[in-house]
């Protein structure tokens, strides 16, 4: 094939609409892999189109009807007329290898798109106005949407599902008193999640200042010490740096002001060195770029799971990730909340994600946040399968934290006690308060 020329089969687009003249019940299955756009010829779009046409009609699909749909379209002209359908219906005698020619047309038209793509990509990074991130955004978006239509989820008969739940139910009998999902590191807590379960997006939520970080921190540090389990970090607030130290802190047990001061004797010394030996062979992978967007999130998601198999991601924090909805900000953390859980879906693994919370629980005289504070948009509580509140019910009582699973959509709501350490940013579970 001249490679000037777009890629195409003619001879497959042909049999394929022969295919349906032969058995109309043949587009049920063709309808699954191809739109009129997905033919290279334009009288073959028309021609589809007219089909499809006829379907929604509830219609017979023959040489007859067809043309009439074709003069009602005013296109059997641009087709060649009655004698270029009548040749059509003879190209192949049988239909049974429609999807195959199917599926052949598909692939042409996938690379067709990206032909298209990558013209516009040399014409977007020529654009002066446009910046280099501004391209790798679109061109990624534009990709994303063109593998999303090639790899569209089929029903699945519910005898699959069926097969794989009692595979996993089976498993979790054999391992009783295990958890199903991610273990947290904080055991009343993972009383009421059994664990982050994959495919789920878990939201933790707070005003500034009362722990967010340190929490996933924590949690972050016994998944992957403890458990054994590998985790991807996202940081758009903290610098690696800054995260490795609070690890270190946290993991050796010492003062965090010393380390931040260098005020370190030869005890903390030895502690750190200790620390710096279970964190090295820790699975924990940190990307501390400042201001990504949803797309490019998704890209090293991808690219992380398929690198290492992770468990887990943790996004620190949502709200300052970006959305291709650039001039509307509840749009665009509405996109954002939606890509993370699509993300968590595609992925299969659980995303814990970090959100500020609005000014007005503040304002409240009860201070213990609600779902309606969930800062900028109403979507993360839509998409988010939990939402958790870390808050204090006494100001000035800096060490005593509250937890609350306020939305918990497979399980049970409830609020447990933490109590915190400043100086070891590091927080402890009490005794639990469930409903």
């Amino acid at each position: 094939m001249d490679p000037k020329i777009p890629p195409h089969d003619l001879e497959a687009e042909e049999s394929v609409l022969s295919a349906i003249l032969i058995d109309g019940e043949a587009i049920i299955k063709v309808s699954d892999y191809l739109k009129p756009e997905s033919f290279y010829e334009r009288s073959h779009q028309l021609i589809y189109e007219s089909m499809i046409q006829l379907y929604e009609q509830r219609e017979a699909i023959d040489v007859v009807t067809l043309v009439n749909q074709l003069k009602k379209n005013k296109s059997l002209k641009q087709v060649g007329g009655s004698s270029s359908i009548a040749k059509l219906s003879n190209s192949v005698s049988t239909a049974a290898n429609a999807e195959s020619y199917a599926k052949l047309i598909k692939e042409y038209y996938v690379k067709r798109q990206l032909i298209t793509i990558s013209g516009q990509m040399s014409d977007w990074a020529f654009d002066s106005g446009k910046s280099a991130q501004d391209v790798l955004d679109a061109a990624e978006a534009k990709v994303f949407k063109v593998s999303q239509t090639h790899s569209a989820q089929d029903f699945i008969p519910i005898k699959d599902t069926l097969v794989e739940s009692f595979e996993r139910l089976d498993e979790l009998q054999k391992n009783q008193g295990e958890l199903r999902g991610v273990p947290t590191g904080f055991q009343d807590l993972d009383n009421l999640l059994a664990g982050m379960q994959r495919s789920n997006l878990l939201i933790l939520a707070a005003r500034p200042g009362m722990g967010k970080t340190a929490f996933s921190l924590n949690m972050t540090q016994s998944i992957t010490v403890k458990h054994k389990k590998k985790v991807g970090f996202f940081s758009l607030e903290m610098s690696k740096e800054e995260l490795v130290d609070r690890l270190l802190v946290s993991q050796a047990d010492i003062d965090a002001w010393k380390l931040k001061t260098g005020r370190l004797n030869q005890q903390d010394f030895l502690k750190i060195s200790d620390a710096m030996g279970v964190l090295a062979d820790a699975s924990l992978y940190i990307d501390d770029t400042p201001g990504l967007s949803i797309y490019e999130m998704r890209t090293k998601a991808r690219r992380l799971m398929s690198e290492h198999e992770i468990d887990l991601i943790v996004v620190d924090y949502l709200q300052l990730a970006h959305g291709k909805t650039m001039d509307n900000r509840v749009q665009e953390v509405s996109e954002i909340s939606q890509g993370l859980k699509n993300i968590a879906r595609e992925l299969r693994i659980p995303i814990l994600a970090l959100s500020q919370l609005s000014r007005a629980v503040e304002s409240r005289g009860e201070k213990r946040p609600q779902l309606s504070d969930l800062r900028e948009s109403g979507a993360i509580e839509q998409d988010a399968d939990v939402v958790m509140f870390l808050y204090r019910k006494d100001e000035d009582v800096r060490e005593q934290v509250s937890l609350r699973v306020a939305k918990h959509r497979n399980g049970p709501l409830g609020e447990i006690e933490l109590f915190f350490r400043g100086d070891r940013i590091k927080f402890f579970g009490m005794e639990s308060r469930v409903g």
